[in-house]
C-alpha cells in the first residue's frame, strides 16, 4: 500500500491532478507470479494526450524499479495502467483505450467502480453503454442453479 500511496504523490509531483482514489484491494495474480498484488484506481486529470501519459507512467514504473523486458505477468514493484480515457475510445500502436481487458478483471473494475460507478463502456459491443458498476456486477453475480 505504500508504494500505492507514493505513486499517487509522484504522480502529482508530475503535475496530474488526482480528483479520486479508492480503496486498495488485494488480489490473486495472474500469469505465473506467486505473490499477491494490491490494486487501486485512481482518476486523474492532465492536459497529456494518451500516449504523453503512458510514457510518463512507465517513467514513474521505472523509478519505482520496474525493470522493461521482463517476464509477463511476472512479480513487479509497480504497474500503472490507463484503463478508460473520458475521451471516450483511443488506439494507437502499444495503446488501446478503452483497456482490452477491463472488463473481464475485478481487480479493475471493483476499484474503477467504486470512485466512478457511472461512467460507461464506450466502446462498441455487447457491454457499449454499461456503466462500471453494471460491469463488475456482472463478475460478482452468482451463476444460475443447475437443474
Amino acid at each position: 500500500m505504500r508504494v500505492l500511496e507514493a505513486a499517487l504523490v509522484r504522480l502529482e509531483a508530475e503535475g496530474l491532478a488526482v480528483r479520486a482514489r479508492s480503496a486498495v484491494i488485494g488480489s490473486a495474480p495472474l500469469g505465473p507470479s506467486i505473490r499477491r498484488y494490491a490494486n487501486a484506481a485512481a482518476v486523474v486529470e492532465t492536459a497529456l494526450a494518451p500516449v504523453p501519459l503512458l510514457a510518463l507512467l512507465k517513467r514513474i514504473e521505472s523509478a519505482f524499479g520496474r525493470r522493461q523486458g521482463g517476464r509477463r505477468w511476472g512479480a513487479r514493484v509497480l504497474d500503472l495502467d490507463i484503463v478508460l480515457w473520458s475521451g471516450g475510445r483511443w488506439a494507437s500502436p502499444g495503446l488501446t483505450l478503452p483497456h482490452r481487458a477491463f472488463r473481464e478483471r475485478l481487480f479493475v473494475l471493483g476499484p474503477a467502480a467504486e470512485i466512478a460507478p457511472h461512467w460507461r463502456d464506450p466502446a462498441p459491443g455487447r457491454t457499449r453503454g454499461h456503466t462500471l458498476r453494471q460491469l463488475a456486477a456482472r463478475l460478482t453475480r452468482p451463476g444460475r442453479l443447475p437443474r
